[in-house]
């Protein structure tokens, strides 16, 4: 049987493994979560209506969920909430803050370097 080797790069992979699973995981509880509130007024017209026509109702709800994931996406996505996301991780990240740290660097003797070119010429 092979070994196991749970060092810290290991974990951290997982750990980013059940942090996928967990996102697909949620859309299939809202489904479930969709069909438990339809359940909940199936005595209802809009129940009855639903239950009694699965073949049609379901790939509807599956289009809805669709259509409605987009436009939160694209509401997110122009109130830019995700990019501060992202900036605040990114500060946090100490991996993170040494490449921007070297960008920052680089820039400047880029910057430098022009000028010094520009001084010459």
């Amino acid at each position: 049987m092979a070994k196991i080797r749970a060092n810290r790069k290991t974990l951290i992979r997982w750990k980013i493994y059940v942090d996928r699973a967990k996102m697909y995981i949620g859309y299939i509880q809202f489904l479930m979560i969709a069909f438990v509130l339809l359940e909940a007024y199936r005595e209802s017209f809009f129940g009855k209506l639903i239950y009694d026509n699965m073949l049609i109702s379901v790939p509807i709800i599956v289009v809805i969920f669709v259509f409605l994931s987009l436009i939160v996406g694209r509401i997110d996505t122009l109130w830019g909430l995700r990019e501060e996301e992202l900036r605040n991780s990114s500060n946090s990240n100490p991996v993170m803050r040494d490449i921007l740290k070297n960008m920052e660097e680089l820039k400047k003797e880029l910057a430098d370097m022009k000028s010094e070119m520009g001084k010459n010429k």
